[in-house]
């Protein structure tokens, strides 16, 4: 192979018994039997064993090894002994034994960690000291697997007839949802370049240049805060465009990319496409959130309308919903205390009201003497509820009691276990509102500025602003939204209308989208796309419920890269030559 090694650590098997052979790794471990030693030689690949005996000198020199040190070993290859086969290596029926062996690699420091017991270490050493975490096998493997997925999903696209376009990193900052990274030119005083958010323009302009199925796997750049699912900074998704598409041509490419890269790599059960397309509005109903996990059973129903007859202090004037959970006729009383204590203290609820179908009929719980029979038998029979169930309520305002209605839903499935962890089940939500009220009681954009709207610039001139649907969707994954994505407004009048409605001119159009403002004006094509995130398709593969666990070199919560000391100190000089000054004085 080369001069350090003519047999990978995971090569050996029986019928190299006999041969001269020469292993280069790190000494993973090593182990003293008196005069005999046993090292465990590790690489990218596996483990073998190698046996130092017969040899004096040779023993005494490889006690002395520091584990993790880089060595090359030179041997004969032997078969183990009975009593020493490893049945759970790959190379676990022989051994190399030793004859000679260089130091490549001396390592002259502590550790500061055990590399075997690296996930249990404080996140901070594992960041600082990355390069000794990767060597751990579980975090080395989910970097093997993201590189094998990023293949695998390279290699599908292009199958499907897509061309792979790079597309700038240095470009213009424009809104497009989140902070920029700004980056300052030495060349143009005063002036930045931004770190593009998405390739969201670029890739719609390639479609007005003639592509006609565009891909790459595209670095994005957002100054967010971190989450378990959102890596600060910088990270990667599937981007892809299709001229002369509509909604379903994306779904059609996106669900076989999906279903193929899953079934691949999991052993997990996923359901055939097509996969299931849901509302906007049917999600925030029936599972208070956009981003539905469907291996929950728990459905949220409406009553608000029996509610609205009695008069209950607690639901005047509210939406009411329910979630009704099966058969808990033996469920302790503890249950309901737990869910009404989740509810008020992590999701800052009031309170959460529940009531329990007894074997005579009869309804157990804090509000059961305040709802009259009649009442009482339509709630149960629109809620389906049973003798042996019990209904969780959830009163609030609107957007409110969406939000406390998915939290309730989603705790009250863990509780009783009805989340099958084997599964993937994925959904389409569709038909997003173009415009939404924002927090601070403005009309705002509740998606994307970039969408075509339903029943094009008629639905904008007639419809009330809140009724009008655009052609937007994301794709979830067990309770994870994997991507977002629509139909194009590809037209100049719709788009000068689009953005009319929330007070932008068409000079706002030319300022901050000029690109493509000036290109959709040379005919432009429908076209449609979406782009999957990488990194959350990877934590769901493998598991990981931190997101920094499947990128090589990630940044902390704090957006800080403690390898590498960034963000770091410049001097006065590099900020001279790019007409940069600090203002130290505090404000």
């Amino acid at each position: 192979m080369n001069d350090y090694r003519t047999y990978l650590c995971s090569d050996m098997r029986l019928e190299d018994v006999g041969k001269e052979a020469k292993l280069a790794g790190w000494i993973d471990t090593i182990r003293d039997l008196g005069g005999v030693l046993f090292i465990d030689l590790r690489d990218q690949y596996g483990i073998t064993q190698v046996v130092v005996r017969d040899n004096e000198e040779l023993v005494e020199f490889a006690s002395k090894i520091p584990i993790e040190s880089t060595v090359s070993i030179s041997g004969v290859i032997r078969k183990r002994d009975e009593e020493t086969i490893n049945e759970k290596l790959e190379t676990g029926l022989v051994e190399l034994k030793a004859e000679k062996i260089e130091i490549l690699g001396k390592r002259t420091k502590m550790l500061p960690f055990e590399i075997s017991e690296s996930k249990k270490t404080r996140e901070d050493l594992r960041l600082k000291y990355r390069y000794l975490d990767l060597r751990n096998k579980k975090v080395l493997e989910n970097i093997k697997l993201r590189a094998q997925v990023i293949q695998f999903l390279r290699m599908k696209m292009i199958e499907l007839g897509f061309l792979e376009v790079q597309t700038p990193i240095l470009t213009s900052s424009s809104p497009e949802g989140a902070r920029d990274y700004l980056v300052p030119s030495r060349l143009n005083p005063g002036k930045f370049y931004a770190l593009p958010q998405a390739p969201q323009q670029f890739k719609q302009l390639l479609m007005v240049s003639g592509i006609d199925k565009y891909f790459q796997v595209a670095p994005c750049f957002r100054d967010e805060d971190a989450r378990a699912d959102r890596s600060p900074g910088e990270f990667y998704q599937l981007d892809m465009e299709m001229a002369f598409a509509k909604q379903e041509d994306v779904f059609n490419v996106i669900e076989k990319v999906m279903y193929d890269t899953f079934k691949q790599f999991s052993n997990k059960e996923i359901a055939k496409y097509p996969f299931p397309r849901i509302t906007y509005k049917e999600a925030m109903l029936k599972y208070g959130t956009d981003k539905p996990d469907l291996r929950n059973p728990l459905i949220i129903e409406d009553i608000t309308d029996i509610f609205k007859k009695l008069d209950i202090k607690v639901f005047n004037g509210k939406i009411v919903r329910t979630i009704t959970v099966k058969d808990v006729k033996n469920m302790p009383r503890t249950f309901f205390e737990d869910m009404t204590e989740y509810a008020i203290k992590d999701c800052k609820a009031k309170g959460l009201a529940w009531l329990r179908v007894m074997e005579d009929g009869s309804l157990q719980g804090p509000i059961a003497k305040l709802i009259p029979e009649k009442e009482k038998q339509e709630m149960l029979e629109r809620t389906k509820t049973e003798i042996g169930d019990a209904i969780f309520f959830i009163a609030e305002q609107k957007g409110r009691v969406e939000e406390l209605s998915g939290l309730i839903r989603e705790e009250a499935g863990k509780k009783l276990g009805l989340i099958d962890e084997n599964k993937f089940e994925f959904c389409w939500i569709i038909d997003f509102p173009m415009y939404e009220i924002k927090e601070n009681g403005e009309l705002g954009f509740c998606h994307n500025p970039f969408s075509m709207p339903q029943g094009g610039i008629k639905a904008l001139e007639e419809k009330d602003k809140l009724d009008i649907l655009a052609y937007q969707y994301d794709i979830v994954c067990n309770g994870i939204e994997l991507s977002s994505g629509a139909v194009r407004n590809h037209d100049i009048e719709i788009m000068k209308k689009v953005f009319e409605i929330l007070g932008y001119t068409e000079e706002d159009i030319k300022t901050k989208f000029g690109a493509l403002y000036e290109a959709f004006q040379y005919g432009a094509p429908p076209h449609a796309g979406i782009a999957p995130g990488i990194d959350r398709m990877i934590m769901l593969l493998t598991g990981e419920e931190c997101i920094r666990d499947i990128i090589a070199f990630p940044m902390n919560a704090k957006a800080q890269d403690l390898l590498m000391n960034a963000p770091g100190n410049v001097t006065k000089e590099q900020l001279k030559e790019i007409h940069i000054s600090i203002d130290n004085k505090l404000e």
